[in-house]
């Protein structure tokens, strides 16, 4: 695999749950109290060391979550690695859009990792999503839950860096099963070569007609 290597995530929901502010905390360290829409797409980008000490460059993308971007958006969901979907603990409507959230993804990028978020757990005392509603969920989707503030800085590092990992044991089992089909590819082509050798040889015992024989050099070009 390349020395260098980058990854694109996507970070989906509803508006107004706070996709913006996890990925400006995610990636500059900053937080701002007021909110600001976003108008189609959007990313940022962050160096992560992951695993051994190996350097990830993760290019985050931020998604508007109104219904009235939805075509455009979904274009950039296009090459993702993986996916955040996100959701508010005060926003009842957010949590239940996440399997939408999951299968516009999808549609565009088939099966890749994800992790579910539930952000903005310093509005407990609004909170409209319990915490057996979303463990159902996770539970549901198979998927590992983050509770997060992005404004109290809280478990935003660690879903992030959880999705990252995810996306490179994929990316390194892909690697491996592309070796092992070159692999087993070779190996039946040079078995066929053998077949197509014995089955002349033979051919010449029957004719028993003295027959000069070039030899032929095959080559394998790499795939």
């Amino acid at each position: 695999m390349a020395d260098e290597l980058a990854l694109k995530l996507v970070v989906v929901g509803n508006g107004a749950v706070g996709k913006s502010s996890l990925i400006q905390r995610f990636c500059r360290g900053v937080f701002s109290q007021s909110y600001k829409q976003t108008i189609g797409v959007d990313f940022l980008e962050r160096v992560l060391e992951i695993g051994s000490g190996r350097s990830i460059r993760l290019m985050v993308w931020d998604t508007a979550g109104q219904e009235e971007f939805d075509a455009l958006t979904r274009a950039y969901y296009r090459g993702a690695h993986g996916a955040i979907l996100a959701f508010s603990s005060s926003d009842l409507d957010s949590f239940e859009a996440v399997d939408s959230w999951r299968s516009k993804v999808e549609a565009e990028c088939g099966s890749l990792p994800m992790v579910l978020v539930q952000n903005k757990m310093d509005l407990a005392d609004q909170a409209t999503v319990t915490p057996e509603m979303a463990e159902c969920a996770a539970r549901r989707h198979r998927l590992r839950l983050y509770r997060t503030s992005a404004k109290q800085d809280f478990n935003v590092d660690e879903a992030f860096r959880y999705l990252a990992e995810k996306c490179m044991e994929a990316l390194t089992r892909e690697f491996n099963d592309n070796l092992h089909k070159q692999a087993s590819l070779s190996q039946s082509n040079n078995n066929n070569n053998n077949n197509n050798n014995n089955n002349t040889t033979f051919s010449l015992k029957l004719d028993r007609k003295p027959r000069t024989l070039r030899s032929r050099c095959i080559r394998f070009l790499p795939t």
